[in-house]
């Protein structure tokens, strides 16, 4: 185990290594002068070379991409283009814990109704019961969040319209917090989000159940005489569950930076939204801190798919 896990990290360090060259390889050569954008109207050559001096953007690129590196190595995440003096850590630090709530809640939605909907679906095959919940799957894996999001609040003033429902079409409210006015702004959001995970949840689900149902000791169990109910979650479902645990270890790398779509539909000041802001402002010392964010999410999410497979399955070792 101690082998395995230090393996995986070394692993990490050369995939962020990775990522944050390329990452700052596309920030280097992308159109546009982030420091000629940040002057706008008061721009003079006196104060662009002194501000490009001040970023560091007039020393070579590996010397500029060295220093970035030292600054990660030590919990810098840069200094932003766009908010003189301000570090990128203090304009992300208060869309972490709203993205991470969103989520986490979407990513338990997901699982929550979308694997017992797989497995109903794989026991029900070719019953209506299959064909109406994997069409609405299908439906909901198709069309973009952000046109859920979009349907969503087009609803809501529709209702508001014709009932007098008063809803909110936007925002988050307090986060970690579930107030019923709260709660008011956070349904819609997570349930947007967890729609098309959730739809690929109970896809996997039914034919990864299918696969394992068919196979030879699935007919010797219940040849037995087992109760179909052991049959299924004692000894089908455990070998079902492979495929869905590598999946869950790249939601959860997405946890804090997954929600772009419907962070922005819904005006929630999270990491998503503040990276699509990033990106027209081009600030790019905040769009590599949350290119290195995910790419952290998601390396670790795939360690703790890896270690949740010995517990699925004792016949897979971790070496």
């Amino acid at each position: 185990m101690a082998q395995f896990l230090v393996k995986r990290l070394i692993g990490l360090v050369f995939v962020l290594v990775g990522v944050t060259f390329i990452t700052f390889i596309i920030g280097y050569a992308a159109p546009g002068d982030p420091i000629q954008e940040m002057l706008g109207n008061h721009f003079n050559a006196l104060q662009y070379a002194r501000l490009k001096h001040e970023y560091g953007l007039d020393l070579p690129l590996l010397q500029q991409y060295f220093n970035y590196v030292i600054r990660l190595l030590h919990g810098d995440l840069g200094t932003s283009f766009q908010t003189a003096n301000r570090p990128v850590w203090d304009i992300l630090k208060d869309g972490v814990p709203t993205s991470v709530e969103l989520g986490l809640w979407g990513l338990i939605v997901q699982l929550v109704i979308g694997i017992p909907l797989g497995i109903l679906a794989a026991l029900k095959s070719g019953t209506w019961v299959d064909t109406t919940s994997m069409g609405i799957a299908i439906f909901l894996f198709s069309v973009p969040s952000f046109i859920l999001a979009s349907l969503f609040q087009v609803t809501i003033v529709y209702l508001h319209i014709s009932f007098g429902l008063s809803w909110p079409v936007a925002g988050w409210g307090n986060t970690w917090q579930y107030t019923p006015s709260d709660l008011q702004y956070k349904i819609g959001p997570i349930i947007v989000y967890a729609a098309i995970g959730l739809a690929y949840f109970a896809r996997l689900t039914r034919t990864s159940t299918l696969e394992v149902l068919r196979q030879d000791y699935i007919r010797t169990a219940r040849a037995k005489g087992l109760k179909e109910r052991i049959v299924v979650y004692r000894h089908a479902m455990r070998n079902a569950l492979i495929p869905i645990i590598t999946v869950l270890g790249v939601s959860l790398g997405f946890l804090v930076t997954g929600a772009f779509f419907t962070e922005n539909v819904f005006n929630i000041n999270g990491i998503g939204y503040i990276t699509i802001q990033s990106i027209t402002t081009r600030d790019y010392p905040v769009i590599q801190a949350t290119t290195v964010l995910l790419a952290t999410g998601v390396v670790l999410g795939n360690l703790i798919s890896d270690l949740l497979y010995t517990a699925v399955d004792p016949r897979i070792k971790v070496s």
